[in-house]
């Protein structure tokens, strides 16, 4: 049986350090501060919304939210963004995802300082990322990372899929690999025979949003095994895109849903604000 890797234990360790770091770049006169921004009335964002906010308040750090109608144009989305790139009190600005269509994602991401990106999706964070620099990750791919090591896994030279190529998961979480020396595959919806290249991976790390795609089956004995899906059944269960009961009897470790990565995206959101506010002085 698999070892679970707890990741709302390991988040919470993170946030310590953060809240602890918070009190430290106060006492110097720096005060860390998230805006947000949401546009809607969609349900999971809320929720992400107001856990940010919240722990925000745990670790001591300044947030703000600006919430819009689903009428909102993008002239007034990109005015705000100016607004908030100029405001001192705000050293993090996050575009709750996703928007709706009338609006265009891109653009509204471009507008963001890049050092003001907490959630690593500008351009300029992401090329940092592919070449190597300095730079914000990607809180989800960033929590990944801390997930794996805490197993003790060594990434160089292992076999890592990726299954999922999303700009906000999939290919930064690949990067990642990359730049720990793991070998990397990335599958996708076009992938042929899905089941052969899994079982190659000695880390598997998942995210495509269906639910129990990957079956133990796929999984190579002694994986260790990354869940980053969430999706909810009709029946109102939380589940991840691998199918958990058949997984943990084969991988070597392997992350809960609920409780394995969602905790560790929050902590590292956290991590790049306070990042971002010592970077600013």
């Amino acid at each position: 049986m698999a070892k679970i890797i707890d990741g709302k234990a390991l988040a919470m360790r993170i946030r310590e350090t953060v809240k602890k770091r918070v009190a430290e770049a106060k006492a110097m006169g720096i005060v860390p501060g998230l805006a947000v921004v949401l546009v809607g009335d969609d349900p999971a964002s809320r929720v992400y919304v107001n856990t940010k906010k919240k722990t925000c308040h745990e670790l001591g750090i300044y947030s703000e939210e600006h919430t819009y109608d689903n009428s909102v144009t993008q002239k007034e989305l990109l005015e705000k963004i100016a607004q908030l790139n100029a405001d001192p009190k705000i050293s993090g600005i996050l575009v709750q995802l996703p928007l709706p269509k009338h609006l265009n994602a891109d653009q509204i991401i471009e507008a963001i300082d890049p050092r003001k990106d907490v959630d690593g999706f500008h351009p300029v964070n992401v090329g940092k990322l592919v070449l190597g620099l300095p730079g914000f990750l990607p809180c989800t791919p960033a929590g990944v990372m801390e997930l794996i090591h805490e197993t003790g896994t060594t990434i160089a030279g292992k076999e890592c899929v990726v299954v999922g190529r999303s700009n906000i998961v999939g290919k930064p979480q690949a990067m990642l690999l990359l730049r720990e020396h793991g070998t990397v595959t990335v599958c996708h919806s076009r992938t042929q025979n899905l089941a052969e290249v899994v079982r190659r991976a000695d880390i598997l790390v998942v995210a495509v949003g269906k639910p129990g795609m990957i079956t133990g089956d796929m999984i190579k004995p002694g994986a260790v095994v990354i869940d980053v899906g969430i999706n909810r059944l009709p029946d109102g269960r939380l589940v991840g895109d691998v199918d958990f009961d058949s997984a943990v009897k084969v991988a070597s470790a392997i992350t809960p849903v609920p409780g394995g990565v969602g905790p560790m995206t929050i902590a590292m959101l956290m991590h790049n604000t306070l990042e971002a506010a010592r970077n600013l002085v």
